[in-house]
């Protein structure tokens, strides 16, 4: 027999003896040899290559020996370790919880400070706030449709720099019939006055009072308001402040909407339709992501506070308002009102601030207006980013009326206020701003930006 056939012979019964079937334990058997060999097997340090020539990537090579920690190290861990006293913890029960949440704005009234009086008028009794000292030069403001004194100028006359500057006035705030807070119902045979009418009522307070002449400042239709009674009585203002004003009359949209919003209040009150129609007055568009802490307090001012049928009546009579009689043009000698000498002119003659907002729905409105004021004694001004110029950017406006106050004369001892560094930041990022729009006419040192007249003579 040759060596490969003895060979061959040997692992065939080797094989075959494996597989024996009278064999027991086998398989257990085939299970130890395979564990025995691996536990037989020297154990790999962390420190070897899984394979030979690969690197591992991560913070290292595996190849780099490991340190060991010094023997000083870890003698001095054990003593502090050891040196540590074990304390218990006790199981403390939670009471309550209190959040600390910020302040929610709401409008308050019987502020400090302020005295209600109702002044009686050829149409019923007209409610007026008087602020500050009687003796100092008097300021007479004017509300806008849906809001009062408090909804409409206390945010502005409590801001920090605007206080100091009111310390040298007395403001008058006159509300429209019904509309202060928490008027009573109008009474169903109780006429509104109409625009021109709401005008002659000044007249009655400025009696009341004994002014001669006053500075105002109007909003809205309070505004509109302000300027019927500048023109009949142009002796009695001698400046005026004119925010977001409509010169002309309610265009065929407007009145149809408007009517609809008084039909609702009178017979459903506060619907959605008409809140949503007085945000866009005040606000224009984008509210919500402009402003949405504004936008809700003035929702639930308009949803609870303000009486529906008193609205009503007012919106009734702002939608009926006739033109402003007034023009740059020179007018014929029968195309003067009664009481006016051909020698004055149709226009307002006192000097004139011009405001709007750049995001207002009445915007192209104060074009109009400004075109109808003469240019030497008006200026036309646009604060960018708001609607609500009062409500939304009091700063500006307070330094707009500093510096045209302090034109007329009043208040000139009072310089700038310092500026802080917030402010001082914002002013900083404004002018950047104005530097590079390619809108802006002008560079100027305020805050805001001040364009010129659209509008030439």
């Amino acid at each position: 027999m040759s060596y490969r056939s003895l060979a061959a012979d040997r692992v065939y019964k080797a094989t075959t003896d494996d597989l024996q079937p009278e064999r027991k334990n086998s398989v257990s058997t085939v299970f130890k040899k395979a564990f025995g060999t691996l536990s037989s097997s020297p154990r790999r340090r962390l420190s070897e290559p899984l394979m030979s020539g690969v690197t591992v990537i991560g913070t290292g090579n595996i190849n780099t020996p490991l340190r060991k920690m010094p023997t000083s190290a870890i003698s001095e861990e054990a003593s502090l370790l050891s040196g540590m006293r074990s304390e218990t913890l006790e199981e403390v029960e939670l009471t309550g919880v209190r959040p600390s949440l910020p302040a929610v704005r709401t409008f308050t009234r019987g502020n400090t400070g302020v005295e209600e009086v109702y002044v009686d008028t050829d149409n019923g009794p007209l409610c007026v706030a008087v602020q500050g000292d009687r003796s100092k030069p008097p300021i007479l403001t004017y509300h806008d449709l849906g809001l009062n004194y408090v909804t409409s100028f206390q945010t502005f006359f409590n801001y920090c720099e605007m206080r100091t500057l009111m310390s040298n006035f007395c403001v008058y705030h006159v509300n429209a019939p019904g509309q202060e807070e928490g008027a009573a119902p109008l009474s169903d045979d109780y006429v509104f006055p109409s625009m021109d009418e709401l005008a002659n009522q000044l007249d009655h307070v400025l009696r009341y009072f004994g002014l001669e002449s006053v500075v105002g400042l109007g909003v809205g239709a309070g505004g509109n308001i302000l300027a019927r009674f500048a023109y009949r009585q142009p002796t009695k203002v001698e400046a005026l402040c004119l925010i977001n004003v409509v010169p002309t009359t309610a265009g065929w949209i407007e009145y149809g909407y408007q009517k609809l919003n008084a039909r609702y209040l009178k017979s459903k009150g506060m619907t959605q339709g008409v809140m949503d129609y007085l945000m866009w007055h005040h606000f224009g568009k984008g509210t919500e992501e402009r402003n949405h802490d504004l936008a809700r307090v003035y929702r639930e001012y308009f949803e609870h506070s303000v009486h529906p049928g008193n609205l009503a009546a007012f919106i009734d009579s702002y939608v009926k308002r006739t033109d402003l009689p007034i023009s740059r043009s020179t007018p014929t000698v029968e195309s003067f009102p009664a009481g006016r000498r051909p020698s004055m002119t149709t226009t307002l003659q006192m000097p004139i601030i011009n405001v709007c907002g750049a995001l207002s729905p009445h915007q192209e409105d104060t074009v109009i207006l400004n075109s109808r004021l003469d240019p030497t004694k008006s200026s036309w001004m646009k604060v960018s980013d708001c609607s609500m110029v009062l409500e939304e950017v009091p700063q500006k406006m307070c330094e707009a009326l500093r510096l045209f106050l302090q034109g007329l004369g009043y208040a000139v001892r009072l310089g700038r206020p310092p500026l802080t560094v917030s402010r001082s930041a914002e002013v900083i990022s404004k002018s950047i701003k104005q530097s590079a729009s390619k809108d802006s006419v002008r560079s100027s040192p305020w805050p805001f930006r001040i364009t010129e007249n659209p509008l030439t003579a």
